[in-house]
């Protein structure tokens, strides 16, 4: 039996997978948005949250990079693949007072806190890392 959620967050986490770290986020927050780009993935992602009795998981497939706005601000953003910069839509989503981490740049990579302060983007490089790379449409327009 699962307990309920801690917080009361709204989460982005981008790059579903198989759903693993959203199911740990849904034990710690209100509402998890979680988007994956390789639809299969998402569809099975959702399908195991539901059957596992999580309704506080929404699931979409799609481009990440452009997050989730129809449901924006949110209080914490999670991105499990690195694009070579931070994505103007993930700090326009991210709520004041709110939080990211992120992994940025391409080979050499640096995990990233941000916090919004009142408008004002605060950035802390918190330790080297190697994820895969953001592979998304927004990437490639924004450049």
């Amino acid at each position: 039996m699962r307990r309920e959620h801690v917080g009361g967050e709204k989460v982005l986490e981008i790059g579903t997978g198989s759903g693993y770290q959203a199911a740990i986020l849904a034990e710690l927050v209100k509402e998890v948005y979680t988007i994956e780009i390789i639809e299969r993935l998402a569809t099975s992602a959702k399908k195991l949250l539901l059957q596992m009795g999580y309704q506080n998981i929404h699931v979409k497939a799609g481009d990440g990079y452009v997050g989730w706005a129809e449901v924006a601000p949110f209080d914490a953003i999670i991105i499990t693949a690195a694009p070579d910069h931070i994505p103007k839509p993930f700090l326009e989503q991210l709520k004041k007072g709110g939080r990211m981490v992120i992994p940025v740049k391409t080979y050499l990579q640096e995990l990233k806190r941000i916090v919004n302060r009142s408008g004002k983007i605060e950035t802390t490089d918190i330790i080297p890392v190697v994820f895969v790379p953001m592979t998304a449409e927004g990437v490639k327009q924004e450049k």
